[in-house]
């Protein structure tokens, strides 16, 4: 009864099972399900070694080795077939056996109430003394977000790895925020309103995005979001102008910096949006963060349908990698096996710079979570390439 998972007991009891719902209700009721139990274990067992002690002494008198030896043999006999057998069956088999106990256990509850109660008296009354207040039952069915993550971890073959790995997402989802998942503000895609109208309509004919930021001068002056289709739509009608083409933008979302994902994900349903931009405590554009970044978070990457590559990293034939200084830790930990801290900062080229505590300079190696990391690339004061390069084999 106590071995049963109280989770499979209720999803059996919701399945019309009368025995699981009869469990269900015993174990709702600890304290006299203990004490029915109990009453008829301790009751019989001392039946047992009574009637032994009498048929002992009836066969062999007062003799001191013949009640040793009687002795022995009940305690021997109520281990293997009253104590150690049963529990380890029912350890074994507790769904089956706790649905099958309850029809016996119920009844004699019924019986046997009056003396449970009465044994449950002191035993509330010794709890008080000691001041201990066992919880009801509704606690024992409360599970903490770390047990069902351990839950599913273990899982195994019992659920679909597929299913597992999206759950597990989902609950790690608690400790990341839109930061973790953004494309930072050297990545946004964006036309500015004061280039050439030829190049604003090859910008929106070879975009590969369905929405695009428009700014005017420089990227935190965002004027609104503009949907590709239909600005490429309403160019087969009239000549682009730039005061029609304002007035066609939606106004832009802002999300502030630090935004937990699973509450920004609320967020864009509630207020039906698809994208936000990133913003800090001054106001100043970090990034953008879509509805798609935090669904890929929970069931992996999409399809892409840009001809660039997806991958910011690619496999040396010396089992290093070439990656790009702009590419996301997590990202990295995540494909490549890496253990690279990823709390303070989100980009290699972010943790490069960090161990360097210095300008990174080409051909320089530095060494981050026991992996050699080489700058073969800078573009101004950021590290454009990295290779990181395999653990080295220990010498034997």
């Amino acid at each position: 009864m106590m071995a049963v998972s109280r989770y499979r007991l209720k999803y059996l009891a919701q399945s019309g099972q009368r025995g699981a719902k009869l469990a269900e209700w015993l174990l709702a009721r600890t304290d006299k399900l203990l004490g029915v139990v109990l009453l008829g274990n301790n009751l019989l067992n001392a039946a047992a070694a009574s009637l032994l002690t009498v048929v002992t002494f009836r066969l062999f008198g007062a003799n001191e080795l013949a009640m040793t030896l009687a002795t022995l043999s009940v305690t021997f006999l109520i281990l293997v077939f009253s104590e150690v057998t049963p529990k380890v069956i029912g350890a074994s088999y507790p769904d089956r056996i706790a649905s099958a106990s309850s029809f016996v256990l119920v009844p004699l509850l019924k019986v046997f109430y009056p003396v449970v109660w009465f044994v449950n008296l002191f035993v509330h009354g010794l709890l008080k003394l000691t001041r201990l207040t066992p919880p009801d039952g509704s606690h024992c069915n409360t599970m903490c977000v770390e047990e069902l993550h351990s839950l599913l971890a273990e899982s195994g073959s019992l659920l679909p790895a597929a299913h597992r790995t999206m759950l597990v997402n989902l609950f790690d989802l608690e400790n990341l925020t839109v930061d973790d998942v953004m494309r930072h503000r050297g990545e946004v895609e964006a036309i500015d309103l004061n280039a050439d109208l030829e190049e604003i309509v090859h910008h929106l004919q070879t975009s590969h995005h369905a929405h695009l930021p428009v700014y005017r001068d420089e990227l935190n002056e965002v004027l609104g979001i503009v949907n590709v289709r239909r600005a490429l739509a309403r160019l087969g009608e009239e000549a682009l102008q730039p005061d029609a083409f304002v007035e066609t933008l939606k106004a832009p979302y802002f999300v502030p910096s630090g935004t937990p994902l699973l509450t920004q994900l609320g967020h864009f349903q509630n207020n039906r949006q698809s994208m936000g931009l990133v913003v800090d405590e001054y106001g100043e554009l970090l990034g953008l963060v879509t509805v798609e970044d935090v669904l890929e978070e929970i069931v992996g990457e999409f399809a892409d349908v840009s001809p660039l590559p997806a991958r910011s990293w690619q496999v040396e034939a010396d089992g290093s990698y070439l990656v790009d200084g702009a590419a996301s830790l997590r990202e990295l930990n995540r494909k490549l096996g890496l253990d690279f801290p990823a709390d303070k900062v989100r980009t290699l080229n972010g943790l490069i710079l960090e161990c360097l505590e210095a300008m990174p300079e080409v051909g320089v190696t530095i060494k981050i979570a026991g992996r050699p990391v080489e700058i073969i690339q800078i573009a101004g004061r950021k590290v454009k390439t990295a290779r990181i390069k395999p653990n080295p084999t220990p010498l034997h």
